[in-house]
């Protein structure tokens, strides 16, 4: 069940709407933003309160990549996986993040603080590589700024 502060949030949005349905994305961040993952039963809940079908709202939750359907960890970082971050060095960012978290792409550490996860650009090509941990974009990387900037989240 949605709570009623979901319920409250969501109508907040709907008002910006001609039709109910098309607050679908705000309706599945505003989830996410209080239970940390969009699950199944989320998702019937957001259907049956829009009046759609749980595979319409599904559809819109797996094809945007910032939506997660399954639990993610206390700090997600997005690593850019753009042209730009691979020609600056994404390999040995990547390589490093994985080889310090001990886990790989789309994986979430055991005590449950970090996920991992490529995005396709995060607009900082400027700054390549980069990387966003949870709202807060980082540029420029390499292995001994990667360790403070984790050192930041824990």
């Amino acid at each position: 069940m949605l709570t009623d502060k979901e319920i409250a949030e969501i109508e907040e949005h709907i008002k910006h709407y001609p039709r109910k349905q098309a607050a679908v994305i705000e309706a599945l961040k505003v989830v996410q933003a209080h239970r940390g993952y969009v699950s199944d039963e989320s998702v019937k809940d957001i259907a049956d309160f829009l009046e759609m079908t749980p595979d319409e709202v599904d559809s819109v939750a797996t094809f945007y990549n910032l939506i997660f359907r399954k639990p993610v960890g206390k700090h997600v970082i997005l690593l850019c996986d753009s042209v730009s971050c691979w020609i600056m060095g994404y390999e040995n960012v990547r390589d490093h993040l994985k080889k310090k978290l001990n886990i790989d792409l789309g994986q979430t550490t055991q005590d449950g603080e970090f996920t991992l996860l490529t995005i396709p650009c995060l607009g900082a090509c400027d700054r390549a590589p980069a990387m966003m941990v949870d709202n807060d974009l980082h540029g420029n990387l390499t292995a001994e700024k990667i360790d403070e900037i984790l050192e930041k989240y824990k």
